[in-house]
């Protein structure tokens, strides 16, 4: 009767050996950070964002432009003269947010530039995390710069140097 309940408790705690779970950690933001591709594209970005910048607040300036001469000139003009200047100022100010709204907006210029320079940069991290959850058996990979709910974590754990020397940075 010992026997089987040794057995029985020895084939328990082997079914949780089994089961037991690996997990790592890496940091996005530390891994972008030393990919010098990432940082060029970065820089590229916020020259063109400027640039669009540039143009709607140049275009905007021009709107309140036009809006200061209407002010100084309004004794001068008739109520129709008025109008036309007005309908002016805001075809102006509707041409600024268009332009704001196609280089900025939700499927903007920027965010297409943005997700066809960064995915092969992202794709790339994705596949050096998989092959290194692959090799060494890690069921989750949790990303350090993103969970907000990680409170503390062993810097054992994190395996973002491993993922810059598998795609050839080393750190």
């Amino acid at each position: 009767m010992k026997k089987i309940i040794i057995l029985c408790s020895f084939m328990f705690v082997c079914t949780f050996a089994s089961m037991a779970q690996k997990f790592a950690l890496i940091d996005m933001e530390y891994i972008l950070k030393n990919i010098p591709a990432y940082e060029m594209t970065n820089e590229q970005l916020s020259q063109l964002s400027k640039r669009w910048q540039n143009e709607v607040e140049a275009i905007q300036q021009e709107a309140q432009n036009m809006y200061k001469t209407l002010q100084s000139d309004l004794v001068f003009l008739s109520a129709e003269m008025k109008s036309k200047r007005e309908e002016e100022i805001v075809m102006k100010e509707q041409e600024a947010q268009e332009l704001k709204r196609k280089y900025f907006g939700a499927d903007g210029e920027l965010y297409k530039k943005r997700e066809s320079l960064m995915k092969p940069i992202q794709d790339e991290v994705y596949n050096a995390v998989k092959e290194i959850s692959d090799d060494k058996g890690y069921q989750l990979i949790l990303d350090r710069a993103s969970a907000m709910s990680v409170i503390f974590a062993s810097p054992k754990i994190d395996i973002s140097n491993e993922v810059l020397l598998k795609l050839g940075y080393s750190k």
